[in-house]
């Protein structure tokens, strides 16, 4: 069922030689690493075969002559900024990554909480991280950043920055989220390290730029652009971001006055080596396209919900327009909504007036599901999926509808919602207690490690227990966050 475009390990057998050559240049080598260091599912979407935690492979095999900075901006932490993916604040999201790089067997030497203004939270953090034996520095706002050269490469500059020691050659410099301050982070250290006589470098290692990065991006405007620099310097077209070109030329001006080694193009001040990973370009070409549908779901969503404006929305559509595909390239989008219409037809069965549908793909197979009385579509779909995944009869009932009533009346009782039907979160927990007894619906449980990574499409705002249960089980959601008045009626 799973087409493989990317080959992980001949990926990072390129990439760390790549990031060792460059930091022998240098006694001490600063590499900013763009995106997700851990849990990369971006990545890992749009590179069928890329392993989410490639990056956390490639620190370990570094870990020996490498620590980790981690960089956070205290304007997020103060507007209580959410991460996409796992809906957490950055503040929350910095510790999961403290915690996530331990479980990995890395430690991170410090946090630096960039472009700081005396936010309280940003303090508040601090002095946590400080209490639980992290170190925590704050780097104050420079006025004129980044235009004013003169004042960045000045003691009322980086110069009133604190300088955080380190005592590896390399270090890894990574954030909660972008704008997290990380460039301006590594170019204060080295800054302090020319003053010091300290011979030091400076990289950048992004994972790829390509049309589905401009999708993820949609909500910063990012987009691809060719080198300027680099085809002038080396007459070679090269792809790179929107805004490392536009701030190369300050960026340039910061490194010529601290001394340092100058880059003559963004792309060379780049390490990666990503494409040397790809096996199938024709597989990775139709992962972007479902990226880029995905992320227009997903715009459209935070649209409604006041999060980001159409602009955002739109450039999403002109992405789409671009490659001549729409909403309907994602199989499960009409199978979704067809399943909705047969849920109106179906009102006598308790919908009362609220009509879902959800799709999901497995392989070549489509399997929708409805809503009802005592399920979510997406309950509906999940039981379904697992049923045909594990070759059980669609007659045959995993869940009685005595456990499912049980559910319904202790949901009744301590919330009072008055249509309390079963989430994806509740259905999973329901199957895991009645697979000692049930030999149907252990085949099913076994048969749960399938769905990861399959497309599913709901036509309604899922519920937080859903949302959660389907990320859990690795699946790729999308909806069209249809609202009804009965909207808030669903457990």
């Amino acid at each position: 069922m799973f087409k493989k475009g990317f080959d992980t390990e001949k990926y990072l057998k390129i990439q760390s030689e790549e990031i060792l050559n460059r930091a022998k240049r240098f006694k001490k080598f600063y590499l900013e690493v763009g995106g997700k260091l851990c849990y990369d599912f971006h990545a890992s979407r749009v590179l069928p075969g890329y392993d989410p935690n490639t990056k956390i492979k490639l620190l370990q095999e570094l870990r020996n002559c490498s620590e980790i900075v981690v960089c956070v901006s205290a304007k997020d932490i103060e507007n209580s900024k959410i991460e996409g993916y796992f809906g957490l604040t950055y503040e929350a999201m910095t510790l999961k990554l403290i915690n996530d790089l331990r479980d990995f067997g890395l430690n991170v030497s410090a946090i630096v909480i960039n472009r700081f203004s005396n936010e309280k939270k940003a303090l508040k953090l601090k002095r946590y991280l400080e209490n639980i034996g992290v170190r925590a520095y704050l780097q104050k706002e420079i006025e004129g950043y980044p235009a004013d050269v003169d004042k960045i490469v000045s003691e009322e500059g980086y110069g009133k920055n604190p300088y955080v020691e380190t005592s590896k050659p390399i270090v890894i410099v990574t954030g909660a989220g972008p704008g997290s301050g990380k460039m301006s982070f590594c170019l204060s250290q080295l800054y302090f390290d020319n003053l010091n006589k300290r011979e030091s470098g400076y990289a950048k290692f992004e994972t790829f730029p390509n049309i589905a990065y401009e999708a993820a991006t949609a909500d910063i405007g990012d987009v691809n652009m060719v080198d300027p620099f680099h085809l002038q310097e080396y007459e070679v077209t090269a792809i790179n971001y929107n805004r490392d070109i536009e701030s190369f030329p300050i960026l340039k001006k910061i490194l010529e006055r601290i001394d340092q080694q100058v880059y003559k193009s963004p792309t060379e001040m780049g390490v990666n080596k990503t494409k040397q990973g790809i096996i199938n370009d024709e597989i990775v070409r139709e992962a972007s396209k479902q990226e880029i549908i995905r992320r227009y779901f997903r715009y459209k969503r935070e649209n409604l919900l006041g999060m980001v404006g159409k602009d955002v929305v739109e450039r999403a559509e002109k992405l789409m327009q671009k490659l001549e595909i729409n909403e309907m390239h994602r199989q499960v989008v009409s199978y979704a909504r067809q399943a909705a219409l047969e849920a109106e037809k179906e009102e006598d069965k308790g919908n009362k007036g609220f009509y879902c549908g959800s799709a999901i793909q497995i392989g070549n197979k489509i399997i929708t599901g409805k809503n009802s009385e005592l399920l979510h579509s997406e309950s509906a779909c999940i039981i379904k999926a697992l049923k045909y995944l594990a070759n059980i009869s669609a007659d045959i009932h995993l869940l009685s509808e005595n456990i499912i009533n049980s559910i319904r009346t202790l949901k009744q009782k301590i919330s009072g919602k008055t249509n309390p039907s079963l989430d994806v979160s509740e259905i999973l927990i329901a199957l895991a207690v009645t697979s000692s007894t049930n030999p149907f619906v252990l085949e099913c449980i076994n048969k749960i490690p399938l769905l990861k990574n399959c497309e599913m499409h709901t036509t309604h705002l899922p519920t937080k227990g859903d949302e959660v249960g389907l990320r859990d089980l690795g699946i790729n959601l999308t909806t069209d966050a249809e609202l009804t008045p009965k909207i808030y009626l669903r457990g």
